[in-house]
């Protein structure tokens, strides 16, 4: 491997620009970095992959810092080049005493891992004392949660209202001992774009050596807000920040829990778990099947030419065409009804507009649950709510079940078939008021399809739960409540005015309002 990587990358090459010009920026960032106290004391780290459009990605080089030196003093001559596969393509000549004879930096497996893994640009390891510090609030929790803070916007596929989930692993004697740990916390987190060692730091990536140092901004900033909220006896992880609320456990008194099985408050000794989180399904369960379909539906078909025409140049609106013409293409190798083929944007902007619009009446006609239209449809109804052409209707009971829910530490999240922003522009606009501050997070169909049982078992990981049980469904849909059932959910199924029948001795408890829950 080290002979192929050497053919392909002469010395020419590892003394050319593209080389010279990441070396450079290697040691430009460590200087910044130490003042940030993210690589006092000779720790921490940055390695970025060095950038050449003529070279895939993930063949690029690798430039990785030294082991155990002042890296505020770093030059570029002292860095480490590498293939993409690790091995070693050029090292530094050693330096005079007092400097200690080279060594590449001990975080070099793990740097490797996440480049693997994630088709990182650039990987930090930061010794931050926040990122040490807010491993240590809680010694037993596995992950670091927040929420609705503005910074989360900064963390790659989050927004404001999201819960940023960042899993945490146990440190170790030596850095490389780390490498095992740090694969499975990748594997078992696919949105995390960062991993805390507990009283030891953290490591972020991201698709650039910018994208990594913004991440890594955010994330201290994230951390050191963690530290202070917890200082004031406030959470982090709940969307109001309020008080601390610690759960007293006491073999002589008899606990008091919600019971899903009887849907009232337990006060009998049972062995059964509380539900700490309820996952709610959007029509027909908060919100009227008549809202969607004479209301939101209608809108979209009928705006949807305008939204395009207004639209059309910008990146949004050709990633949503680029997502429905993908989507179009599999429908007519399937023959699905209706299909018509989306041509290319140089074929003239009238002619794709119209195909996109025939395509999305008829895939709202036949009520499809897709990404490529639901992503449409939101940044549509986007415009209809900014412009007061639209308010969003949620059950009278919804919004008193969702605020006692939240002061009683519980977290609500909302699994959807809509985008995760209709969602939100949904719950920020209803006839209750804004709701959103109630609510810890959103799921749309990119995690899955809501009838696949795999798809709760992905939100059962998404949140960290060990037990499944511990979290609760309603929906109006028997086929979704069998699937969160078959990945250990509780499920509830919601009888609202307006839903379909359900089966004869469909063995789900039902409820007519929340407040029965």
């Amino acid at each position: 491997m080290a002979v192929a990587a050497a053919a392909m990358f002469p010395q020419a090459y590892l003394e050319g620009k593209e080389v010279k010009e990441t070396t450079s920026l290697v040691t430009e960032l460590c200087r910044h970095f130490y003042t940030q106290g993210w690589v006092s004391g000779t720790g921490g780290s940055i390695t970025i992959k060095v950038h050449d459009p003529s070279i895939p990605k993930p063949d690029q080089l690798i430039v990785m810092s030294p082991s155990g030196v002042q890296k505020e003093r770093m030059q570029p001559e002292d860095m480490y080049i590498l293939a993409a596969n690790g091995s070693m393509l050029s090292t530094p000549s050693p330096k005079p005493y007092p400097n200690k004879p080279p060594k590449c930096t001990d975080c070099a497996p793990l740097f490797i891992k996440a480049y693997e893994m994630r088709n990182a640009g650039a990987v930090i390891h930061s010794h931050g004392m926040e990122s040490c510090l807010v491993t240590m609030l809680n010694p037993q929790a596995k992950e670091f949660r927040i929420t609705h803070m503005e910074m989360i916007k900064g963390i790659q596929g989050h927004g404001y209202y999201d819960e940023l989930v960042v899993p945490i692993i146990e440190n170790t004697a030596f850095e490389n001992e780390l490498t095992d740990s740090l694969t499975k916390a990748i594997e078992a987190y696919p949105k995390a774009t960062a991993v805390l060692v507990r009283n030891h730091g953290v490591y972020i990536w991201g698709d650039s050596w910018i994208h990594a140092k913004t991440q890594a901004e955010c994330y201290h900033y994230l951390f050191d807000a963690a530290i202070k909220l917890h200082q004031l006896g406030l959470d982090s992880a709940t969307p109001d920040h309020g008080p601390i609320r610690r759960t007293i456990h006491s073999q002589d008194q008899t606990s008091t829990k919600l019971s899903v099985k009887s849907g009232v408050q337990d006060s009998q000794n049972q062995t059964e778990s509380p539900q700490r989180y309820i996952v709610l399904d959007i029509e027909g369960t908060t919100t009227p099947i008549t809202f969607v379909t004479d209301v939101l539906f209608p809108y979209a078909r009928e705006n949807v030419g305008k939204h395009l025409n207004l639209t059309f140049d910008t990146a949004e609106t050709q990633e949503d065409i680029n997502l429905l013409r993908s989507q179009v293409e599999e429908d007519l190798e399937q023959g699905v009804t209706g299909a018509i083929p989306i041509p290319d944007a140089d074929e003239g902007k009238d002619e794709v507009i119209a195909a996109v619009v025939s395509n999305v009446e008829e895939m709202i006609k036949a009520d499809r649950k897709i990404t490529a239209l639901k992503e449409l449809q939101g940044h549509i109804w986007r415009t209809g709510f900014k412009c007061n052409e639209l308010k969003a209707v949620v059950f009278e009971d919804v919004a008193e079940a969702l605020e006692k829910w939240h002061s009683s530490g519980i977290k609500v999240y909302i699994y959807s078939s809509g985008s995760r922003l209709a969602q939100r522009l949904l719950f920020g606009n209803t006839n209750y008021g804004d709701l959103r501050k109630y609510l810890s997070g959103f799921f749309d169909t990119t995690i899955g399809n809501k009838k696949e049982s795999r798809s709760y078992k992905e939100i059962t990981e998404t949140l960290g739960v060990d037990d499944p049980s511990e979290i609760l469904f309603v929906t109006d849909v028997y086929q979704e409540a069998t699937a969160a059932k078959a990945a250990g959910l509780e499920a509830i199924i919601s009888i609202r005015p307006g839903n379909a029948s359900l089966p004869e001795n469909h063995g789900f408890k039902t409820v007519t309002s929340f407040s029965q829950i």
